[in-house]
């Protein structure tokens, strides 16, 4: 794996290896080597240049290039027949991850959801983290994420949430805006109604693209 074009470091490079192995067996007959690479490369990048903690950068790239590799084996018609929905506000960092975190528990493995923002932070909005924890919904495991074009096309129905015109728009996508505020440097007493609403809306998004809640 050639890492000669990224200030990468040799514990980073050795993680990165192990990362592109796994992808490889995982995406085996959809995407050779050199495809699953360049996802991971260019996904070590999106997090390298605003990430506090360095020595989580190759997970972060694993995980997101993996996300990445799922969307583009959508579009280009491996489909496995789930609906996919994308939740996208500014920072990623809370109504976004806080509607990934509700869609994830009711949906189960029925449906897929991921998010993404169009500045993305760098750690989740702890007040949104406490909220969820309230519920029983741990999301301390998420991290804020850019959005890419093939994660927007892979998507079935896009959900925005405050990021107006700087999110992507596909002519004949599902589109829904969801006014919420932002809980950025509120309270977790001020978040919960937030957080509440974000509930409501998974689950009526949820019966309208035929997927049952789980209890």
């Amino acid at each position: 794996m050639s890492t000669e074009q990224h200030d990468i470091s040799l514990d980073q490079q050795v993680a990165l290896k192990g990362a592109a192995e796994r992808l490889t067996r995982h995406f085996e007959g959809t995407f050779n080597k050199q495809t699953i690479e360049l996802f991971l490369l260019t996904s070590y990048d999106e997090f390298a240049d605003r990430a506090t903690v360095t020595s989580f950068l190759p997970l972060l790239a694993e995980r997101f290039a993996k996300q990445r590799l799922h969307a583009m084996a959508r579009v280009e018609g491996h489909d496995d027949g789930k609906p996919i929905v994308l939740f996208l506000c500014v920072h990623n960092a809370g109504r976004s991850q806080m509607a990934l975190g509700f869609f994830n528990h009711h949906a189960g493995d029925n449906a897929v959801a991921w998010s993404g923002g169009s500045e993305p932070g760098t750690k989740i909005n702890p007040s949104a983290v406490a909220a969820m924890a309230e519920r029983g919904i741990d999301i301390t495991e998420e991290f804020p994420k850019p959005w890419t074009e093939e994660i927007v096309r892979a998507a079935d129905v896009v959900v925005t949430m405050g990021c107006g015109d700087a999110c992507p728009y596909f002519p004949g996508k599902r589109y829904e805006d969801w006014p919420l505020d932002d809980p950025a440097g509120l309270s977790v007493e001020d978040v919960r109604p937030v957080r509440d609403e974000i509930e409501r809306r998974v689950l009526e998004l949820l019966g309208s693209i035929g997927v049952a809640a789980r209890g």
